[in-house]
C-alpha cells in the first residue's frame, strides 16, 4: 500500500490549485487520484467551458506563481446589466473603484493546464485511477481505487465536484435545491464588439450572461426553465441565432453560434458538514451554486486558499487534526451560503414578474446604479476583493 500525508479526489483547477499551494508551503506527500487527463491539450478554438475570475482569484493563481502560464486571458473592466421587464439598469465599471480591471474570463482548461505546469513532481504524484471506496484507520483514511491499487493518508481531500462520490462514501449529508432550469452553453460571434465588458439580461422565463473571450467573441451562459431550455436545443443554428440575437435586443448585432451548445441541469448544492476527522470538502464537493454571477470557481480557489491556511497556521497539530478542519469551514461556510443565498434571492426576484415587484426591482437597480457607495458595495461583493 502506497502511504501520503494528503491524498486528493479531484484533479480539476481546485483540487490542482490546493495540492500546488501545500506542496509550494509544506514539506509532504501528496497524491492527485484522478481517473481522466488532469494536462487538458489546448486548442486553438476557445473551449465552451469558461470562468469568470475576480481579482482575489487572479492573486491567488498569481501567489501560486502559474498565472503567467495562462495562454489566454480576455480582461474585463465593466459588467452590465439590463432587465427586460423593468426600466433598471445596473453599470459597474473598474475606474469606479479606481482599477484598471475588473477580472478576467478564461477558459477552464487553460487554468488547469497552468496548475499542472506548476506541480512539483517531488511532491505531488498523479495516479491515474478511478476513486472506488474508502475506510477511516486509526491515524487517517485508506482510499481504495478501481484498478484494485489500495493508498492510505492523513488528510483526505474531496475536490471532486457536485456529485462527489468522497461526499457521499463519507457519508455527509447534503442539502439541495433543483431551480427546475437547464443552462445552455456555447461560443458564439457577434457583428459588433463586446467592448470588454460582460452583459447579463433579465427576462421573463431566463437569464442570458455574455461572457467576452476576444472582441468579437463570448461564451454563453442562457439559464432557463427547463421548457424552454429544451424548446431552444432543438432550435436549428439559424433559428437559436435570432432567439438569442432578439433576447439581447441586437445589442450586438446579429450573433452566431460557433460551437455546439452543451445544456446542464441547475441545482444548488450544499453539504451540511465540510470536514471530518481527517477528511475535509473543497469546491463544487463542499457547496454549488447557480452559475448567475460567475462565482463557483472562485469559492472553490477560496476554499483551498483557506483550508492551507489553516494547515500551515497550525502546523504543530497533526495532519488532518478535526480541530484544525473545523477551522477551515468555520471561515468558508458564511461566504459560501451566504452567495448561495443571493443567487437563490436574485433568482427568484427576477422570476417574478407582477406589475408593483417589476417597479421595485427596476427602481431598486437605479438606486443601486446611482449610489456610489452602495454600487462599490455591490461591486465588491460580486468580484472579489484582492488581496
Amino acid at each position: 500500500m502506497q502511504e501520503f500525508d494528503v491524498i486528493v479526489i479531484g484533479g480539476g483547477m481546485v483540487g490542482l490549485a490546493f495540492a500546488v499551494d501545500l506542496s509550494q508551503k509544506k514539506n509532504c506527500s501528496i497524491a492527485i487520484v484522478e481517473p481522466n487527463t488532469i494536462d487538458p491539450s489546448i486548442s486553438k478554438m476557445f473551449h465552451t467551458r469558461v470562468s469568470a475570475i475576480t481579482l482575489s482569484s487572479e492573486a491567488y493563481l498569481k501567489s501560486l506563481n502559474i498565472w503567467d502560464n495562462i495562454k489566454r486571458k480576455q480582461v474585463f473592466i465593466a459588467t452590465k446589466v439590463w432587465d427586460q421587464n423593468s426600466h433598471g439598469r445596473l453599470n459597474f465599471h473598474a475606474k469606479d473603484e479606481n482599477m484598471d480591471h475588473l477580472g478576467y474570463i478564461i477558459e477552464n482548461d487553460l487554468i488547469q493546464s497552468a496548475l499542472f505546469g506548476g506541480i512539483d513532481k517531488n511532491k505531488i504524484e498523479h495516479i491515474n485511477a478511478k476513486f472506488s471506496g474508502l475506510k477511516k484507520t486509526e491515524s487517517g483514511y485508506e482510499v481504495n481505487l478501481d484498478n484494485e491499487a489500495s493508498l492510505s493518508c492523513r488528510l483526505l481531500v474531496g475536490a471532486d465536484g457536485a456529485n462527489s462520490p468522497v461526499r457521499t462514501l463519507s457519508a455527509i449529508p447534503v442539502n439541495e435545491r433543483d431551480y427546475q432550469q437547464k443552462a445552455i452553453i456555447a461560443n458564439i460571434i457577434g457583428e459588433k464588439s463586446f467592448q470588454k465588458t460582460t452583459w447579463q439580461r433579465f427576462l421573463s422565463d431566463s437569464i442570458i450572461a455574455l461572457l467576452p473571450l476576444s472582441e468579437n467573441q463570448a461564451s454563453i451562459v442562457w439559464s432557463c426553465k427547463n421548457y424552454l431550455a429544451d424548446e431552444l436545443t432543438k432550435l436549428d443554428h439559424n433559428k437559436f441565432n435570432q432567439s438569442l440575437s432578439e433576447a439581447v435586443e441586437y445589442r450586438f448585432g446579429n450573433l452566431e453560434l460557433e460551437t455546439d451548445r452543451h445544456v446542464f441541469p441547475l441545482i444548488e448544492r450544499s453539504a451540511k458538514d465540510y470536514t471530518k476527522p481527517n477528511l475535509a470538502l473543497i469546491g463544487d464537493a463542499a457547496h454549488n451554486i447557480h452559475p448567475l454571477a460567475g462565482q463557483g470557481v472562485n469559492l472553490g480557489f477560496a476554499d483551498a486558499r483557506e483550508l492551507n491556511l489553516q494547515l500551515l497556521t497550525n502546523s504543530g497539530k497533526a495532519l488532518g487534526d478535526h480541530s484544525v478542519l473545523r477551522k477551515y469551514a468555520r471561515a468558508r461556510r458564511l461566504d459560501n451560503e451566504l452567495m448561495a443565498k443571493t443567487m437563490t434571492g436574485l433568482d427568484w426576484i427576477y422570476k417574478e414578474n407582477n406589475e408593483p415587484l417589476r417597479w421595485l426591482r427596476g427602481l431598486g437597480m437605479n438606486v443601486i446604479d446611482e449610489t456610489p457607495i452602495l454600487k462599490s458595495f455591490f461591486q465588491k461583493q460580486a468580484l472579489g476583493k484582492s488581496e
